[in-house]
């Protein structure tokens, strides 16, 4: 059985790859990349011109107009209202934090409602290392405990919004274990798999056949990579069957190393997507390979 054919069973869609923006992140700035969009408008229509270049997803963390993130639901509102305005794009929100209580991030939840929400599904030391000045870029404890990740979901099933689980690190696939056994999430489960955060799984081909190969039977999943790592590891999942994420939360560069755009980032992916011999998901294929109709 080729990894195509697996990957079927998992629930991706052999012949269609979706392909999701992220559009922010937390972190990045226009210090570091000038493209990056903060104010709702702008958040907008970056998402709609990903989406005209082969996105079906747009992931967002909202920004105060300065660039700071904000977890105020009228912002998320606002972004939703332009986006919508604008495309058809599937909205996932973030929900990851490092200082913000788990009610804070449920507030713009419940009062929004997002088809998607993207959940951190374990702890761990999240950190940048620079070899050049041998020293930390950035050097964090990213905090999710299982009481943390419970209220999120609880959250999520009232609204009626679809849990992205991100799994930074090898046990946190294992850690949806106790919500599966008590009904707090059912299957099929949909997860990313990020690599090249230094605390989490190495951005290697190997490490995402093994995350691959941990996965549920019938899970749906995508890869995010770090950086320039991204390009390497979108085409071997690609070439597994998987979905991809691309985005100026995850990477700046195209893989000439040229500074790229929300749109050129996803051009390049579903030009990626094509070569391998499958089609990029439109937001309304999407909903189906992902089974976002049926909730």
């Amino acid at each position: 059985m080729t990894f195509a054919e697996q990957d079927s069973v998992k629930g991706n869609d052999p012949d269609r790859a979706v392909i999701s923006v992220a559009l922010t992140g937390a972190l990045t700035t226009r210090e570091q990349c000038e493209s990056i969009p903060y104010t709702p408008e702008e958040i907008a229509a970056d998402a709609a011109a990903a989406r005209d270049a082969g996105a079906a997803i747009a992931h967002i963390h909202a920004r105060t107009d300065d660039g700071a993130p904000t977890y105020d639901p009228d912002v998320y509102q606002a972004i939703r209202d332009e986006v919508r305005a604008r495309t058809d794009i599937v909205l996932n929100f973030s929900t990851g934090a490092l200082h913000a209580p788990p009610e804070q991030r449920i507030a713009y939840l419940e009062a929004v409602k997002p088809e998607i929400a993207a959940l951190n599904m374990g702890s761990m030391n999240y950190a940048k290392y620079s070899t050049e000045r041998e020293d930390f870029v950035f050097d964090m404890v990213f905090e999710n405990s299982f009481g943390e990740i419970e209220q999120l979901l609880t959250a999520m099933a009232e609204a009626n919004i679809r849990p992205e689980l991100e799994c930074f690190d090898a046990g946190h696939i294992s850690n949806t274990t106790p919500f599966l056994d008590r009904g707090q999430l059912s299957s099929p489960l949909q997860f990313s798999l990020i690599m090249g955060v230094l605390g989490g799984i190495p951005a290697t081909v190997e490490s995402l056949i093994d995350q691959v190969r941990r996965l549920p039977p019938t899970a749906r999943w995508q890869v995010i990579a770090i950086s320039q790592d991204q390009w390497p590891l979108i085409a071997a999942a690609l070439g597994m069957g998987g979905n991809v994420r691309v985005g100026l939360e995850d990477n700046f560069y195209l893989p000439d190393g040229s500074m790229g755009t929300n749109a050129t980032l996803v051009e390049k992916a579903a030009a990626m997507t094509r070569s391998v011999g499958r089609e990029p998901a439109t937001p309304e294929q999407a909903r189906t390979i992902l089974g976002l109709e049926d909730e």
